[in-house]
């Protein structure tokens, strides 16, 4: 089990959205020091979060960020990327962006804290997925989730060993800037935090915060036509 309170710990993406309310909810708990990134870390709005500049899908900018947080024994990838892009229409750069961002950011920052959480005697690791990682959406955002979560499950095996647990939160659509633009029901981002800072004092592998998210995963099992309605015959 992984304890919150005096824990050191390392946001990604924590200026807006879920990632503000982790970094609220981590020192509702006490947390004893939390690192909120974002571009431009002038955004970290907590009075007690300590704001790193972070681009998750540069190397060198996600060195120079680890290096600041040598006591961290809990790691949340939370930052991500929607660019709506058409996989037959838009420009490849934009198909890759979200590849980028969501499935390659985090694993530059996974292979950058693994050894500090193991150095301080393990530890736990948060990746931020989306019932859309069961879900095609017919952007390469859903292919980037799935993407991870594949890399989570894969990770969780390989940390295990190293004393670091692994825990995937899956959510639908949450009530941040991301999603302002869709009609849709949508989570109370502080419901998906206190979901996700459960599961890692749980130690849950996964974590399924809201109904539709729960029901996409129960929907595996069965034929397409089941998520797909337009299959159907």
């Amino acid at each position: 089990m992984t304890t919150i309170k005096g824990a050191n710990v390392f946001v990604t993406g924590g200026g807006r959205g879920i990632g503000k309310v982790l970094v609220e909810e981590l020192y509702a708990r006490g947390a004893g020091k939390v690192y909120a990134t974002a571009r431009d870390p002038r955004s970290v709005t907590h009075p007690d979060a300590v704001p790193l500049a972070l681009e998750v899908t540069d190397p060198a900018s996600v060195a120079a960020a680890a290096e600041q947080a040598q006591d961290v024994t809990i790691l949340i990838n939370n930052a991500g990327a929607s660019v709506r892009a058409s996989y037959l229409d838009s420009p490849m750069e934009d198909v890759r962006r979200d590849l980028e961002t969501n499935f390659y950011g985090p694993l530059l920052v996974t292979r950058a804290f693994a050894p500090i959480i193991e150095r301080n005697g393990g530890g736990h690791i948060l990746n931020v997925h989306s019932a859309l990682s069961w879900l095609a959406d017919g952007t390469p955002y859903s292919a980037s989730k799935a993407a991870l979560w594949s890399q989570t499950n894969s990770l969780r095996l390989e940390l295990r060993p190293r004393g670091i647990a692994v825990t995937g939160l899956h959510v639908a659509y949450v009530d941040t800037d991301m999603t302002s633009g869709i009609d849709a029901p949508k989570a109370d981002p502080r419901d998906v935090a206190v979901a996700a800072l459960d599961g890692i004092e749980a130690g849950e592998h996964e974590v399924l915060a809201d109904d539709t998210t729960r029901w996409v995963k129960s929907q595996l099992s069965a034929g397409l036509e089941a998520m797909y309605a337009q299959l159907k015959k």
